[in-house]
């Protein structure tokens, strides 16, 4: 198994957008996953995209994935329409950047699921038109679609064979999904995965993004997830995923360095 290792930005998030893809660079990582929104405020403080586009080349970094889509699976009427006239601006950016999918985030709040393998055909749709592919997620601690199972059923029911599967390791282990579950999902349906560990000391369904902690001082057998998609033939990008702020309150670079060898140590073992 040998993924790409990539950063997502959230890891180190108030750190400036090219800082975010400098730093990235300097200490090693092989890609870098940028939020929409980042780039968005970029632009709206004087920056260009093109700025963005040679400071990626200028580090060698790969977009695997940008962040993210939402208020697909909600919204209705004329209000959905204007979901999907962003999603197309947000789609645009993400392939203009050089990142093969976008991620779709699932409602917040309890939703009638039964619409959103249509809503997620829809996004497939806009995403061959402008040429990226929007990935499903399921976050643990929504109200929607909050476990690994629910998330591939709903990728499924598109019968679209580009639907894919975004997985995150903390999400997984959060919703008490099994290593079954994870093994029955084929490789060609996994676009992309976030790797990062959780609070010691909350239990399983009780945590959200701030509980995340880095790789090797958490409750999840990382090895285990790791060598169940060394089995599949996974190769994908694997990115660092931490929202905690204890983490953005160190320096960055020791931050990135450490989150990097660590992940370098799971795929020896």
């Amino acid at each position: 198994m040998t993924p790409k290792l990539c950063l997502n930005t959230s890891t180190i998030k108030p750190q400036p957008l090219m800082e975010k893809i400098r730093l990235a660079g300097e200490v090693g990582y092989d890609g870098i996953e940028l939020w929409i929104n980042d780039l968005y405020q970029y632009v709206g403080q004087g920056g260009e995209i093109s700025d963005v586009e040679k400071a990626l080349a200028d580090h060698g970094l790969l977009v695997p994935c940008c962040i993210a889509i939402r208020q697909w699976g909600d919204m209705e009427g004329w209000e959905y329409q204007l979901v999907l006239d962003e999603a197309k601006r947000r789609f645009e950016l993400g392939a203009r950047i050089g990142a093969a999918f976008i991620v779709a985030t699932p409602p917040i709040g309890a939703c009638d699921i039964s619409k959103l393998p249509e809503r997620y055909q829809d996004l497939l749709a806009i995403g061959r038109e402008v040429g990226i592919r929007p990935t499903f997620e399921y976050i643990s601690f929504f109200k929607s679609i909050n476990s690994l199972a629910q998330a591939w059923e709903i990728v499924k029911q598109t019968n679209d064979p580009e639907a894919t599967l975004i997985l995150d390791a903390f999400h997984n282990w959060n919703s008490h999904s099994t290593m079954e579950e994870l093994e029955a999902i084929p490789v060609d349906r996994i676009s992309h995965y976030h790797i990062d560990d959780a609070h010691p000391e909350k239990p399983a369904g009780t945590q959200t993004d701030p509980d995340r902690v880095m790789i090797g001082e958490g409750s999840i057998d990382l090895k285990a997830e790791i060598q169940c998609l060394r089995k599949k033939g996974y190769s994908g990008a694997m990115s660092l995923e931490l929202f905690n702020q204890a983490l953005w309150n160190q320096d960055p670079k020791d931050v990135l360095k450490r989150g990097l060898d660590r992940m370098r140590a799971l795929l020896e073992h």
